[in-house]
């Protein structure tokens, strides 16, 4: 016999791949990442990994809550322009107008601006903002047990109005235009090579930080109450949990990693418009959670990186046929791996399982599967039945 007592519990093997999996991802991004790429391509992974921000918080919501997010654009666009907001005052200078400002409209700066040229009350606006819009939302929806498809074309149809909105305010956020033409970033010149390299670290690092937060809800009881609400709603609810609530939750954090994204998307990149919060944009960071495993903690922002990264270097070598491509592998991944990129390493683990349980602990070959009905005897007749059962046979 073996002793399991020195053998690993699932628990803590989970752990450990966790683990690996978090030193690996911070070796990539802080050590391989800027010691291999020039900096445009280290800006441009400093975009993806905005995206898999984003990703993450999706994975959290979609993943394990069975919400199908479609508008995560608005809470990246909501942090988005509260950053580019505050970088616009702050290149104008103290009592200075954005130069859009003069040129489309009136020249005088709308007053819910002015909270913005705090760098303390910006901070905070990236993720309360998002967060609250969120919160009202969610709990509006999920208190009437909205769900599935209705859900999801919900956030979709709130997508494309916020879209609207922000085209329609030429004046006060640039329109299709954007906001644009930064110049620094909390006092530090964002046409410095060094500055940039900085923020593809502070996206880096921000990235860990998300993982780290989602891991430790997905450990928790919490992590487990909302699994069981994606699974069990109703069951849940008679148990006396609000589901409700427990989605509300997920939700606004997803809200909240989206808002941070989108702040530190609009330094890297430096511009934020309608065509980077909309529809379109909202399913992209779906189908790159789709591709890296929905439910599994690296898979999203694995596969929002990769599925980005992919859209450029194919842009960049067909032109004219890279959304193809996307399409094909987005098609390929869900057909043949449901579960994302990731389902590689569950289909790997389950076939080795079945290798070890196919040899014994000494080396000996197992028995012979026996055959279901093999050991399987009919009960003898009950007495004065005997001539009944001859009599079917008979019959028969």
């Amino acid at each position: 016999m073996t002793d399991t007592s020195t053998q690993p519990s699932g628990k803590h093997k989970r752990s450990y791949v966790a683990v690996l999996g978090f030193v690996l991802g911070a070796v990539a991004l802080l050590v391989v990442a800027p010691a291999v790429l020039s900096d445009f391509r280290l800006s441009l992974l400093g975009r993806f990994v905005c995206y898999g921000i984003v990703a993450v918080g999706i994975g959290l919501a979609w993943g394990r809550g069975g919400m199908l997010t479609l508008g995560q654009g608005v809470f990246f666009g909501l942090g988005g322009y509260v950053m580019a907001i505050h970088l616009k005052l702050a290149d104008a200078g103290p009592s200075g107008v954005p130069d859009f400002m003069r040129l489309y409209g009136s020249g005088h700066l709308p007053i819910w601006w002015e909270p913005f040229r705090s760098p303390v009350v910006t901070l905070l606006g990236v993720v309360l903002i998002p967060a609250l819009v969120a919160f009202g939302l969610g709990t509006a929806i999920f208190r009437r047990r909205v769900r599935g498809a209705y859900f999801a074309i919900l956030s979709q149809a709130l997508a494309a109005a916020f879209t609207i909105l922000l085209i329609g305010q030429q004046t006060t956020t640039g329109g299709t235009n954007g906001l644009n033409g930064f110049r620094s970033f909390f006092g530090f010149n964002l046409f410095d090579p060094v500055n940039k390299r900085m923020l593809f670290f502070i996206a880096a690092v921000t990235l860990l930080v998300m993982l780290t937060v989602v891991w430790q809800l997905y450990r928790s009881r919490y992590g487990e109450l909302l699994i069981a609400v994606r699974d069990q709603e109703e069951r849940i609810r008679f148990l006396g949990y609000d589901p409700a609530n427990i989605k509300v939750v997920a939700y606004v954090l997803a809200a909240a990693m989206a808002g941070i994204a989108g702040a530190l998307f609009v330094p890297i990149v430096g511009i934020i418009s309608p065509a980077s919060v909309g529809v379109v944009p909202s399913i992209a960071f779906l189908i790159g959670v789709a591709i890296g495993g929905r439910a599994t903690l690296f898979g999203p922002a694995i596969g929002a990186i990769v599925v980005a990264w992919a859209q450029t270097a194919l842009s960049e070598s067909f032109p004219s046929f890279w959304s193809y491509f996307q399409g094909a592998l987005f098609v390929l991944v869900i057909a043949f791996l449901p579960a994302g990129l990731s389902s590689v390493n569950l289909l790997r683990g389950l076939s080795s399982r079945r290798r070890r349980a196919g040899t014994r602990t000494d080396g000996s070959e197992p028995p012979p599967p026996t055959r279901p009905f093999d050991e399987v005897r009919s009960p003898p007749p009950e007495p004065g039945l005997s001539g009944v059962s001859a009599g079917s046979e008979a019959g028969r």
